[in-house]
């Protein structure tokens, strides 16, 4: 699926199951709060953070998807071509960083 399906599957699916687009500021805090749960995974599974006893261990997969979601509903909403947008930021960060983290002696490849 490309991103541009993406945001086409996700627009039909809002206006039909969903009814319409939470506003922009719900989506905001509506993607903090996912973001949060992947937090709360990523430390628990690869961090030094212990699940408390009789807590689920989320799917991270599940996670990232939800983050996904709201994301591509707030593009949606605020009219954000991800297609384009992801390859105008490609473009920025390979011209920023083209020798960056080749001579980055903290990743070794120095």
């Amino acid at each position: 699926m490309t991103l541009k399906e993406a945001q086409q599957k996700v627009d039909e699916w809002i206006n039909t199951i969903g009814v319409r687009y939470f506003n922009e500021l719900t989506n905001m805090a509506i993607l903090t709060e996912e973001v949060g749960e992947v937090a709360r995974i990523m430390s628990r599974k690869y961090g030094e953070q212990s699940y408390k006893a009789g807590s689920d261990e989320n799917d991270l997969a599940d996670e990232l998807a939800d983050v996904f979601f709201v994301l591509v509903c707030i593009a949606n909403q605020t009219g954000i071509d991800l297609t384009e947008s992801f390859n105008r930021n490609l473009a920025k960060k390979t011209s920023r960083d083209i020798n960056r983290h080749q001579v980055n002696k903290k990743l070794g490849n120095s």
